[in-house]
């Protein structure tokens, strides 16, 4: 039943991708072991209610939420399903196909327990996974529950405006705003700014830049 499940879902999300591909529409993919928080940190950053479950495969069709961020515009976030070691043979390949999202990512946050015993082996397990799958879209390590593991809350940057890993608590709210700023901070180094004159006959063009919520100053 649960590989029926995994299946449904892979066949039911391409249209959707395509469109925002289109739209040429960011999108930040939330990737991590079960339990590491990823879906309560997708309800802060979303702002929305997505069932989270300290259980197997709790988030099955990746949850997609269109918002506003802030000096990038549209986001497109996406919440997907946990990772877990030694999963039966017959539910590998489906799984993996829950992870189509990471493909097409434009940033991928890792949403790591910080406080597990098993941190490093959790870690290697989705990096694994996701090198396997070809997923090569960029990485923010998010350290959640430092809280629990006493931890500062802090970005961590491999060269400047570039962070690398950042420490947060989504269940007490320590450092949200730097995962937020880190967030800005990683898509705004993919973004190419253009200068565009448009003709009076351009309006519809016009139109739909603003919709994108990609224009800067005018």
């Amino acid at each position: 039943q649960l590989k029926d499940k995994l299946e449904k879902v892979h066949q039911t999300r391409m249209q959707g991708r395509a469109a925002r591909q289109k739209a040429s529409i960011p999108t930040v993919s939330l990737v991590g072991y079960t339990n590491a928080g990823k879906s309560t940190l997708f309800n802060i950053l979303a702002k929305s209610d997505v069932y989270a479950a300290d259980q197997l495969f709790a988030t099955l069709d990746p949850t997609l939420r269109r918002l506003e961020w802030d000096g990038i515009g549209t986001v497109v976030l996406a919440d997907t399903v946990g990772f877990v070691r030694n999963l039966q043979h017959d539910l590998v390949e489906s799984f993996k196909a829950t992870l189509e999202e990471t493909l097409e990512a434009t940033l991928l946050l890792h949403v790591i327990d910080s406080s597990s015993h098993d941190m490093l082996d959790q870690i290697e397990a989705v990096e694994g996974v996701l090198k396997e799958i070809g997923a090569d879209a960029p990485v923010l390590r998010v350290y959640n529950k430092i809280d629990l593991s006493g931890e500062e809350a802090k970005i961590i940057y491999s060269e400047p405006h570039v962070p690398d890993r950042v420490y947060v608590s989504a269940h007490s709210g320590l450092g949200l705003d730097l995962l937020r700023q880190a967030v800005q901070e990683c898509l705004m180094g993919q973004l190419q700014h253009f200068s565009l004159v448009l003709k009076p006959a351009y309006g519809k063009l016009r139109t739909q830049l603003y919709a994108l919520n990609v224009i800067q100053s005018e």
